[in-house]
């Protein structure tokens, strides 16, 4: 009778246990993402003029923005277990910067487009998250052929900067679309599986903010690939 009662109470601790990590998961991407769409939002609008008068001031702070990211990227991979604080406040720097860098690309697109590129980005994530966290099937083979074509197609990307293809753009974001809602899918089921097997032996607000930042890695590049299909569609 006492076995009896204890199994269940070990079940439910750890759907509680799961559930709260998933939560904190999407909690850390969401306000990831708020964070971006605040800055994007102060720089498009009140601090317009100064944005790009400081942007055209200083032209090499276009590669800060774009590589300084990658950096901090590496950095919580490396150290999120380790260091929980640091690298939530490294995920919360990445934010800022891709907001910054979201604000100047958006400046090339309309208000229509913009809110299309995120409804349809908001819709993909959260039907390939809630697919990549409950369903049974084993999502690993499908994951690591979307991380390769990943690769190949960062490879096609710097050879069409030297070529300037309008066209070849416009096939590589529905491409981009495709891999990043499969990884965005491998990435949810992936995050579930480590706190699963490993949870009780590292740290579990380290784990989620490592989750949040390729959930919300996954989701700027849905919504720049549906920004740049849904503009270009419009100039064509």
């Amino acid at each position: 009778m006492d076995n009896y009662s204890r199994e269940p109470r070990r079940e439910v601790n750890a759907g509680a246990g799961l559930n709260a990590f998933l939560g904190r998961m999407y909690g850390y991407m969401s306000l990831s993402v708020l964070v971006s769409a605040f800055v994007a939002y102060l720089t498009m609008v009140p601090f317009r003029a100064a944005s790009m008068a400081f942007v055209s001031a200083h032209p090499g702070m276009v590669w800060l923005i774009l590589l300084l990211p990658i950096a901090l990227s590496m950095g919580i991979s490396f150290s999120a277990t380790r260091n929980p604080a640091g690298s939530f406040l490294m995920l919360m720097v990445v934010a800022v910067i891709y907001g910054f860098e979201f604000s100047l690309i958006s400046m090339a697109y309309t208000a229509a487009n913009i809110a299309a590129a995120f409804l349809s980005s908001s819709a993909v994530f959260i039907t390939m998250t809630l697919m990549g966290t409950f369903t049974k099937r084993d999502l690993s083979r499908a994951g690591s052929h979307a991380f390769a074509a990943l690769i190949a197609l960062m490879i096609a990307y710097i050879i069409n900067m030297f070529l300037r293809s309008a066209a070849i753009t416009y096939v590589f974001s529905f491409i981009a679309v495709i891999i990043f809602t499969v990884l965005t899918a491998w990435d949810a089921q992936k995050m579930k599986a480590i706190y699963v097997n490993y949870g009780s032996e590292m740290s579990v607000g380290g784990l989620a903010i490592l989750g949040a930042l390729q959930l919300y890695l996954d989701f700027i590049n849905l919504f720049i690939s549906f920004l740049q299909i849904f503009g270009m569609s419009d100039r064509n």
